[in-house]
């Protein structure tokens, strides 16, 4: 294991007011997580379909306001709600609030209500894709030409799983990956990005990998470790945002992270 071990935290931002979501953001980072994540949705995506939420990219503008240490982010954001240039400014923003401390997710899209609810056109699936293949440059080229430049080289995430697009893209421009399944899914889809990586000249190496755990505890840590999954993040939903499964996830963490 090459890579440190991270446990990210995503903050749901559903069916909570927002003082009890900036409360569990700061217990987040009191705990000791690496990563705080909220999500690109206008509406809940479980739970009572029209219970309380709030909007993505105002909140981590927030978020990186009140707190001083741990990487904040969206998992992810839905590459079609903003133009492209647009998110990348907003993200060079965020960058600057947070003192360096945003990681930018960005994925297709999928929950049709978004786009049908705010005017949004949803399309396929195919066309989504094409609109995120398009995008990611251009992102990166105007992160490059903000003044003042971001305060790093933001890291890139790219969410998703197909392999014939998804994957591409992320060996083309991503830092880090993310998906979702077991052990065995994950060492597949692995193995899929290495291949496109040699295609598009990346090494394998550089991509962080990232998953969701959830529901799950650390017992299966030790099975993804070995899939090649360093980055683990743990969903986790309001009215309030109990972090039991975190800690003994971040004491899993430490355990590994101490036999390096």
């Amino acid at each position: 294991m090459s890579r440190a071990v991270r446990i990210g935290v995503q903050l749901q931002p559903q069916h909570a007011d927002y003082a009890e979501i900036r409360r569990a953001v700061a217990a987040v980072e009191e705990a000791g997580a690496d990563a705080v994540f909220n999500w690109d949705h206008f509406f809940p995506l479980y739970g009572e379909p029209d219970g309380e939420h709030f909007e993505c990219w105002t909140m981590l503008g927030a978020w990186a306001e009140a707190t001083s240490r741990i990487e904040l982010g969206a998992l992810v954001t839905c590459n079609s709600y903003r133009n492209p240039d647009l998110l990348a400014d907003m993200a060079r923003t965020v960058d600057h609030i947070s003192g360096g401390r945003l990681v930018l997710g960005v994925g297709a899209g999928w929950f049709e209500r978004d786009y049908t609810e705010f005017g949004y056109e949803f399309g396929t699936p195919g066309t989504r894709l094409a609109a995120l293949e398009q995008a990611l440059p251009r992102i990166q080229r105007r992160l490059a030409a903000g003044n003042p430049p971001p305060t790093r080289a933001v890291p890139l995430l790219v969410g998703g799983g197909g392999e014939r697009k998804t994957l591409r893209y992320t060996a083309r421009h991503a830092d880090i990956w993310h998906g979702f399944g077991d052990p065995e899914a994950l060492t597949r889809k692995h193995a899929i990005l290495d291949e496109w990586c040699g295609v598009e000249g990346r090494d394998p190496a550089a991509i962080e990998r990232s998953a969701s755990v959830n529901d799950k505890g650390p017992e299966i840590g030790d099975a993804l470790l070995a899939a090649g999954t360093t980055f683990l993040t743990v969903g986790i939903t309001g009215p309030h945002y109990d972090l039991a499964r975190v800690k003994e996830w971040l004491a899993w963490r430490d355990e590994r992270n101490a036999a390096r």
